[in-house]
């Protein structure tokens, strides 16, 4: 039995955490932050429980839209706990037990020395007599995120993202009072039924949100970013007020939102998808992001890409689209050499013939004859690619079989999603592989031995373009949200078996542009498509606030250039890219001297920088982006230098004041990198770190290096 004053205190320099263990009450967080932080002081009331469990026979104390006070969570006990080292990781596990079920929970934390970031998971195993019907386990419940009282509630405002095909990454900010108001007046309550909750739905982890959430406090800035580490749609997070605190409670897939139900047998065990929590002391959500940005460095696989940062040319978009042919792709392959590219990626459409139906019959994966109708056929391309200097890529879409094709007739029925034991057909005439199944990830290990190891392809653009909705039932009692879960696993396991057998393959992570943005997938691809986006205009909020959500290096943005493009149209589009990975594409061949010389340049200046990426952290000096903004800016900044790319896309504000508090104080010398024949004029304050910008034209983009002046005596 825990000693009932009792409390764990575990961290590193950067974040710390108190737990309080109670003889008559479920452990707790009481604190969490850095050490010595004044704000993130021990709460002695009676926080959320560190686990919180729903079964189909024990539900909440308190009904509401909330998944938190739970029966379950509330009589777990402390049973044991250990602190250990894994590497630069300080490890706490803490075993719960809940003698009347036999429930036995251990709640995970890790955290990388030096980083404000927490990563937890929880793993649940049943040691009584009879099946648990889980309906919803919490990878992570945080219920001390701000001082108590009404004062820390009132200035607290939460983060979420929304996230459409064309509209990715936008950031909304609202006071949490808005979802979560005062109720008390003469008569003091402390939990009301409200909660703000963002849920994920299907197969696509990041349609209509980001996995991704926060809670920032508008006089401190003191910050807290989530994510929740699934690359399916079966997730959820909720943020609220209880006991006078705003609590966070981070989920995989639930009942309440996905149907899910887990039936826990004697003796068998259950982990959650891991999620992380970030801090960031002071100056906003910056801090926090920059926080989240290192951790998401260091918890994926290692891979040479990272550190390279080769330049891509793709034919697809707003250039074939869809549509390559031997004849179309040689003078393509030519232009993009002489523009810098270092890796060729035939996108869709290789693999149909010209007369075909391609949509129903994906999933053979074998080049068209009519499209490449010489002698060595796909062959001719991929050799002058190579000839070129450039390495090869394809475009695929694995996990998608058309109902019409070869591979929808030579594979068991079990290799596919089916619900009420009935294939199930999405798109207009898409079936789904399950991963789970030997025959059908045999299937896709065949494809990409072919193409990787025979025909020396070292690109894939893995796409995935239907939903096929709540999930797959591969045997009789499985829910379909269950058979998601299992496949997504199944999907992450594939990933790294293709890594491990093809080191150096680069892999892309595409779902109908950043459908499937998640850090599941990110920690284990190199490069995310970032947008589907084809306006210009359009992508500099989609390109400025894609570090939320995927590690500068790791994000993919179309740098498209058009014939018909002004000079400053050229400049924009080419600028979109030079802080994230430059995915060049469009009518090259087509392109006046002017504009490809811009091509050119903008693909130079991209090489000069790319090498301070991978340590570079973002900021936003302008806040993050809105929809409509006319001037957009996102800073990448090393301990030496500082990057800042600026777009006006439209206004008659020709100046803004960029904050760069990171500079406070210093003398900078600013420049112009791109495009240096532009018309941009700058001008330092050092003692309030403000950068004037003057952009004479609209639409108009920059990019500018700003570099510390040794001061003087030094």
């Amino acid at each position: 039995m825990s000693d009932p004053h009792e409390t764990i205190r575990w961290g590193h320099h950067a974040l710390e955490l108190e737990i309080a263990l109670g003889e008559h009450g479920a452990p707790r967080l009481t604190r969490i932050g850095a050490p010595g932080d004044k704000s993130a002081t021990p709460r002695l009331g009676a926080p959320l429980p560190l686990v919180e469990v729903t079964t189909a026979d024990l539900g909440r104390h308190w009904s509401g839209r909330h998944l938190v006070d739970t029966v379950l969570g509330g009589r777990l006990r402390h049973r044991t706990h250990r602190a250990s080292r894994d590497g630069d990781w300080h490890v706490l596990a803490i075993e719960l037990h809940a003698p009347e079920s036999g429930l036995t929970a251990e709640a995970v934390y890790r955290s990388p020395d030096g980083l404000p970031v927490l990563r937890a998971e929880v793993v649940l195993r049943n040691e009584g007599p009879r099946t648990l019907h889980l309906e919803s386990v919490a990878s992570l419940v945080a219920g001390c995120l701000t001082g108590a009282g009404p004062a820390a509630l009132d200035s607290a405002d939460l983060l979420w993202a929304e996230n459409e095909w064309f509209a990715e990454c936008r950031w909304h900010r609202q006071p949490l009072r808005v979802s979560s108001p005062e109720r008390s007046g003469r008569f003091h309550t402390t939990s009301g039924r409200s909660t703000r909750v963002v849920a994920g739905q299907g197969v696509w982890s990041s349609c209509g949100h980001l996995p991704m959430g926060g809670l920032t406090d508008r006089e401190s800035g003191r910050t807290w970013l989530w994510q929740i580490e699934h690359n399916g749609g079966g997730w959820r997070w909720e943020c609220g007020v209880r006991d006078d605190t705003a609590y966070a409670a981070l989920y995989g897939p639930t009942d309440a939102d996905h149907g899910w139900r887990h039936p826990l047998e004697p003796g068998a065990e259950f982990r959650t998808v891991p999620v992380a929590l970030a801090y960031g002391a002071d100056g906003g959500p910056d801090g926090a992001f920059a926080a989240l940005t290192a951790y998401r460095r260091a918890t994926r696989r290692p891979h040479t890409d990272h550190h390279r940062l080769p330049v891509v040319f793709n034919d697809y978009m707003n250039c074939l689209m869809g549509n390559p042919t031997t004849a179309k792709l040689l003078p393509l392959v030519d232009a993009a050499a002489a523009a810098g590219a270092e890796y060729f990626v035939i996108d869709a459409g290789w693999y149909a013939d010209e007369d075909e139906n391609w949509w129903e019959t994906v999933g053979a994966w074998e080049p068209s004859a009519s499209r490449f109708p010489g002698p060595d056929g796909i062959h001719e391309v991929l050799d002058r690619i190579r000839e070129r200097g450039m390495v090869p890529g394809l475009w695929l879409e694995p996990e998608a079989v058309g109902v019409a094709g070869p591979v929808a007739g030579s594979l068991p029925e079990e290799a596919f999603f089916r619900r009420d034991g009935r294939r199930v057909e999405e798109g207009g005439g898409r079936y789904h592989l399950d991963l789970r199944h030997p025959a059908a990830r045999a299937h896709l290990d065949g494809v990409v031995d072919r193409l990787v190891g025979e025909w020396g392809v070292g690109y894939l653009k893995l796409d995935h373009n239907t939903d096929p909705g709540s999930g797959t039932s591969a045997h009789p009692g499985e829910v379909p949200a269950a058979g998601l879960l299992g496949h997504n696993r199944a999907q992450l396991d594939w990933l790294d078996g293709i890594l491990d057998r093809h080191p150096d393959l680069v892999i892309e992570n595409c779902a109908s542009g950043g459908m499937r943005m998640d850090h599941a997938l990110l920690s284990r691809l190199q490069l995310q498509s970032t947008s589907d986006q084809q306006d210009l205009l359009l992508y500099p909020p989609i390109a400025a606030a894609a570090p939320t959500a995927v590690t500068p290096e790791q994000g993919a943005v179309w740098a498209y250039p058009l014939p018909e493009d002004s000079p400053d149209e050229v400049a924009l589009t080419m600028t979109n890219a030079l802080l994230g990975r430059v995915h060049l594409s469009g009518r090259l061949t087509e392109l006046a001297p002017p504009a490809r010389d811009l091509v050119h340049e903008a693909v130079a200046v991209y090489k000069s920088i790319r090498a301070d990426l991978p340590q570079a952290l973002p900021a936003w000096p302008l806040g993050l982006p809105a929809w409509e903004d006319p001037w957009i800016a996102l800073a990448l900044h090393t301990p030496a230098t500082t990057y800042v790319t600026a777009w006006r896309r439209h206004g008659t504000d020709a100046v803004r004041e960029l904050d760069l508090p990171h500079l406070l104080g210093a003398e900078v010398r600013a420049e112009v990198l791109y495009p240096a024949a532009g018309r941009a004029t700058t001008a330092w304050h050092p003692d309030t770190a403000v950068l004037t910008l003057t952009l004479p034209a609209a639409p108009s983009a920059v990019l500018l290096r700003l570099t510390e002046e040794p001061s003087e005596g030094s």
